[in-house]
């Protein structure tokens, strides 16, 4: 695969000739070769340029250009529909499907969307945020087909990453039947980190084997000229090419499972690629097809980092990015402090779900490789071993993005929770995300103050992080949640926590703000907001939010008026509970909840959301001095 890096070619006002062109993918049916390879670097030039500009996904879609350009001319979207299993591959797409013009505005409020999303566009067929369910989806929108009599294609695409995790295995278990469906297994050895695991090994050591290619050619050359075997002469040739396909290979679990399966695909090679999916249309079993592809292809900085050019924010094409500069965040600083207690303590065990480079435990996994586990995309799995682990003995700790935790949630209540066994759970990106609504950081709040017997602490600086870690790990037992947000701390002056501190209270009032974590910054801005037009507010930050214990519910009662504002579901979160412990202890006063109520928050930076959602500082004001004005 020869190397056609357009980072010295980055101005963004160059001319999209052909891209311009496509409002539609039927708009490529006429394109030669030629013009089908120079949309290629059009599409490449456009997205490095925009991402640069935007943030956004940028190796994982540049790996993919020329397997959507070949799958757009090959299909007719949306009646034959692709499904993508993530929406950080997408953005090849997107331009292919009517978004050239408004590309600008990928990952901004109201812009495009920085993943697959339904509501956007009729080419966007099944919501894509997290992993390994496209296959699932798949079988369902096939055996639809069916019902209707209808003889669309359904097309997934799935990244050899995925295929760490267990749902993925259990789409491909009901697909076996389905000869209206193709899968794609896009193999770049990645998914956010490196894959992991006995199966990602299988799938990248299925390759070229030179002795089978060989016999298979120079068996059909003899074959093709014995005369007298006729018709029957491809299916024998069929047969002998699967014995010996099992002699070299051994055995090959897609065609054991009833699959048609073609390997060794070039994923940048647009005729070799259609010829395979002319292949797939034409078999008479649900087909595979596995296609090697290169991660960053096009940008020689994320060919060489396809980690670290993941998800980016707005960076220089010439310069590139720098891990070093990326500031102290709560991120690094969790990575430091649980790398810190386990040098002090041979217990500790991290774990994580292929997310080791985004939440900061590389050096973890340089020092104590043996107490390092990455599953994959396995989070039910992580849950389970994490309450194994705990179970031998060990004090495992399961870092997490909160939209992730979502998916171990059974796993909590069955292998951990009822069991009491002692985990800690380090919830990042808690609350607002820019990816929209697949990511937002606002459920874990709500589903795990249903488990019986979780602790959950909401540290808003880098020492409550430090403090609350090691509670979590020798104060506590259970399920011990730590959750912090993507981002930086928040400056407390003159406000220190101490270690016995399950909430601070800042200035006197009969009125007060309460809330929790990094929205506690809104409320000192409400406070002077407040100060400023003549009213006195208190501030209340809760610290440990869950179990809400009594003497939190004894200070809280004493005040007149409480303002609740919670970056998180109004059903089943914090606010709900503490008004309900509040009024069984005898408080008299009024109580006015500010959460997300029913609704999924959309696309847009955090402070964007916290507006929209009437959760910024001067919606808080607002909120006081209108009650007050109603008195």
């Amino acid at each position: 695969m020869h190397n056609d890096s357009t980072e010295n070619n980055y101005e963004n006002n160059y001319y999209y000739d052909l891209l311009s062109k496509i409002k539609h993918p039927k708009n490529l049916k006429k394109l030669t070769n030629f013009e089908l390879n120079k949309l290629c670097k059009e599409i490449r030039k456009k997205i490095i340029c925009t991402v640069s500009e935007n943030g956004g996904h940028l190796a994982s879609s540049l790996g993919v250009v020329e397997l959507t350009v070949a799958l757009h001319k090959e299909f007719n979207s949306p009646k034959d529909k692709i499904i993508w299993d993530t929406g950080h591959q997408s953005y090849a797409h997107k331009l292919l499907t009517g978004r050239f013009e408004n590309f600008n505005t990928l990952c901004k409020k109201g812009g495009v969307g920085a993943l697959i999303n339904p509501e956007e566009n009729v080419h966007d067929i099944f919501i894509a945020g997290h992993c390994s369910n496209s296959i699932s989806a798949a079988c369902g929108l096939a055996k639809a087909e069916k019902l209707k009599g209808t003889k669309n294609t359904i097309i997934v695409v799935i990244g050899d990453g995925a295929l760490t995790g267990g749902m993925a295995y259990e789409g491909l278990n009901n697909a076996f039947e389905l000869n209206n469906l193709i899968i794609i297994f896009n193999c770049n050895d990645m998914s956010i980190s490196k894959t992991v695991g006995g199966f990602s090994k299988y799938i990248s050591n299925v390759r070229v084997n030179k002795t089978y290619i060989s016999i298979n050619i120079l068996l059909k050359k003899i074959l093709k000229k014995v005369p007298f075997l006729g018709k029957i002469t491809d299916n024998f040739i069929y047969s002998i090419k699967e014995k010996i396909k099992k002699i070299i290979y051994k055995t090959n679990f897609f065609t054991e499972l009833g699959f048609s399966y073609l390997n060794f695909v070039d994923g940048h090679n647009i005729n070799k690629i259609e010829n395979a999916l002319k292949w797939a249309k034409s078999v008479k079993k649900p087909a595979i097809i596995q296609v090697f592809t290169k991660k960053g292809k096009g940008y020689l900085k994320a060919e060489k980092n396809p980690e670290l050019y993941h998800s980016v924010g707005p960076f220089s094409i010439k310069k590139g990015i720098f891990e070093n500069e990326k500031e102290l965040n709560f991120s690094t600083v969790f990575g430091k402090e649980i790398l810190k207690l386990a040098e002090k303590d041979e217990k500790i065990c991290a774990i994580t779900a292929a997310m080791g480079a985004s939440l900061k435990l590389k050096d973890f996994e340089k020092k104590f490789k043996e107490r390092y586990y990455d599953v994959g995309i396995a989070e039910e799995h992580a849950v389970t071993f994490a309450a194994a682990l705990s179970k031998g003995g060990m004090l495992p700790v399961f870092a997490i993005y909160s939209t992730f935790l979502q998916r171990g949630y059974d796993q909590l209540i069955h292998d951990v929770a009822i069991q009491n066994l002692h985990i800690v759970l380090a919830i990042d990106r808690a609350g607002m995300v820019s990816d929209g609504k697949t990511h937002q950081g606002v459920f874990d709040v709500s589903f795990l103050t249903s488990i019986p017997s979780t602790k959950i602490f909401v540290p808003a600086t880098y020492e409550e992080l430090k403090i609350f870690l090691k509670k979590a790990l020798y104060e506590e037992e259970g399920i011990v949640a730590v959750r912090f947000p993507k981002g930086e701390e928040i400056k407390i002056e003159n406000l220190k926590c101490k270690n016995n501190e399950d909430y601070l209270i800042y200035g006197e009032s009969k009125i007060v703000i309460i809330t929790y974590g990094i929205l506690f910054k809104e409320a000192l801005k409400a406070k002077e907001i407040l100060k400023n037009k003549g009213i006195n507010v208190a501030l209340v930050k809760l610290n440990k939010i869950f179990p809400i214990e009594k003497e939190v519910i004894n200070v809280l009662k004493k005040y007149e008026e409480i303002f609740f504002f919670e970056e998180g579901i109004k059903n089943g979160g914090i606010g709900e509970h503490l008004i309900l412990k509040l009024l069984e202890n005898g408080f008299k006063g009024k109580f006015h909840l500010s959460a997300i109520d029913s609704v999924f928050v959309p696309q847009s930076t955090r402070k964007e959301a916290w507006k929209d959602l009437k959760l910024d500082c001067e919606n808080m004001a607002n909120e006081i001095i209108k009650n007050i004005e109603n008195c």
